[in-house]
């Protein structure tokens, strides 16, 4: 214990939300220090990591789809887990090295953020990943727990608190009371699918072939999960299918809406299921207490309301639901004695 306070004074503790879309970094004490892109550019054929400032992060997302024939521009996490270890590895390595800097003797003890639905192979995958990357030592911590912390949920006391985390690559549903997770679900639909869903539609009806940016810029801009006050159009320009050449298309919110029909849905589905396996007493709980969403996904215009028909509860989108996961390993950090028993941990101190 003694050690571990010393080499406290001379490292730092970070908690990290390694998101499929976005990495967030927290410093114990400082708050969130660094919101990254989770993209990484590589030479095509050798996923070696360009030794240069735009390899990592926001100026690499400016890549995707953008990149010549030796260059990729990729993203390492798909459906909240490493999918690329090496990538995810220099990734965390380059965050890490952003954040310490030089200012520090030892390595970090880090607290990573993880979806509650992994298989314990994926677990070890993040374990491994951020010890090669730097840190001293590793703790998990599933992120609808992490969440319902950033958002202020009560999760320690005997009431139940019903956390909805919509990321890029999964959607958490947990109930938690008393510090722990009563019912959780996971399903790998989020944010991504979203994405996937408006680049299938422009397909399906337009002939027009766009990519994931110009997706997530019509989700952002109009798009939907009820109807909206005042429907709204916006340009979109992609490549038509069939003579290959550049195309400007207008598109409405009206027709958004029922291409993410489908994903919301799923989501819709995975609150009503966690609910139904809830215990009488929490059930009763949440009458009062009502959901909290986080996570980008959140914010998606009417998603709200569409739980609240279904579940019949009343639904709030957390403040600043993006960085909920984040700040939540923020909390964990400022309680690390006290909590990290009750998590996952890793790789012995050094």
């Amino acid at each position: 214990m003694i050690v571990e306070k010393l080499l406290g004074w001379f490292s730092v503790d970070m908690g990290i939300d390694l998101g499929t879309c976005n990495t967030l970094v927290c410093v114990r004490g400082e708050g969130i220090v660094l919101n990254e892109p989770s993209v990484v550019a590589v030479r095509k054929g050798t996923n070696k990591v360009l030794k240069n400032g735009t390899a990592v992060g926001s100026a690499a997302k400016e890549m995707l789809g953008k990149t010549p024939g030796t260059i990729s521009a990729i993203r390492p996490m798909k459906d909240g887990v490493i999918s690329d270890f090496d990538v995810t590895e220099a990734m965390l390595a380059y965050f890490i090295r952003k954040v310490t800097g030089r200012s520090r003797l030892f390595a970090p003890r880090v607290v990573i953020a993880v979806p509650s639905g992994i298989t314990a192979v994926e677990r070890k995958a993040v374990f491994e990943s951020a010890a090669r990357a730097g840190a001293r030592r590793v703790y998990l911590i599933e992120e609808p727990m992490a969440a319902a912390m950033g958002a202020g949920l009560p999760v320690g006391e005997p009431t139940a608190s019903m956390i909805v985390d919509i990321g890029g690559g999964t959607t958490d549903v947990a109930i938690i009371s008393l510090a722990g997770m009563v019912t959780c679900e996971s399903i790998r639909v989020a944010g991504d699918e979203f994405d996937e869903a408006i680049i299938a539609h422009m397909k399906k009806h337009y002939g027009l072939m766009i990519g994931e940016q110009t997706a997530e810029r019509i989700k952002v801009e109009i798009g939907s999960a009820a109807p909206l006050d005042k429907e709204t159009t916006m340009d979109v320009r992609g490549r038509n299918m069939v003579s290959g050449l550049p195309q400007k298309v207008v598109v409405g919110s009206e027709e958004i809406r029922e291409a993410l029909l489908e994903p919301v849905g799923q989501i819709v589905d995975t609150v009503i299921r966690t609910l139904e396996n809830a215990e009488a007493e929490l059930s009763a709980d949440l009458v009062d207490n009502g959901i909290v969403l986080a996570g980008g996904g959140a914010l998606l215009r009417g998603l709200p309301r569409v739980i609240e028909e279904r579940t019949g509860l009343s639904v709030r989108v957390a403040d600043d639901p993006l960085t909920c996961v984040a700040r939540g390993t923020a909390i964990y950090l400022e309680n690390l004695e006290e909590w990290k028993g009750t998590m996952d941990s890793d790789v012995d101190d050094g």
